[in-house]
């Protein structure tokens, strides 16, 4: 009976794995450019430490505004940093990626219309803390990719086992 149980309750999990995966795509190409731009962002913000004008910077993003909060610094990056060269041109490359893009696009609220806030409403922060949240929001998601391809193995590998039982 236990063993019933046991296997009805890894079928699930499984299934339900396997609908995570199948509206994740290329998790593992995602996770890379992910990494990719955060090493990008590390050269950036050490060649703009001394950069001394404000940027609307995005805190707080909920979850359903990750794309907005990129589409914010991504703006913020073309009209304060020389995007056309350089370190500056690769990291906003990889934040242009549709990779980068699909990555942060993980909201499940359906037909809702998130209201997320408008970039030039965000507070001005210098060139350190716009670069330090840019980096917070791409760690965030990276996680989250990280998470739920971990979650999706560990129900792989425990149907794995049930199978040879």
């Amino acid at each position: 009976m236990k063993l019933v149980l046991l296997c009805l309750f890894a079928v699930c999990c499984y299934s339900l794995a396997q609908t995570t995966t199948t509206n994740r795509p290329n998790t593992s190409l995602q996770k890379r450019k992910l990494e990719e731009a955060l090493r990008q962002l590390n050269e950036v913000k050490q060649r703009q430490q001394h950069y001394e004008e404000t940027l609307n910077a995005p805190e707080n993003i909920e979850d359903c505004c990750c794309l907005s909060a990129l589409q914010c610094f991504k703006a913020n990056m073309q009209v304060h940093f020389n995007v056309t060269e350089g370190k500056e041109k690769k990291l906003y490359n990889s934040l242009k990626n549709h990779l980068t893009v699909r990555s942060l696009d993980f909201c499940n609220s359906g037909n809702d219309t998130p209201t997320c806030q408008n970039c030039y409403l965000h507070p001005k922060v210098k060139a350190q803390e716009f670069f330090n949240r840019l980096e917070s929001l791409i760690q965030r998601v990276r996680f989250f990719l990280l998470s739920s391809s971990f979650n999706t193995s560990l129900v792989e590998h425990l149907w794995h086992d049930i199978s040879l039982m």
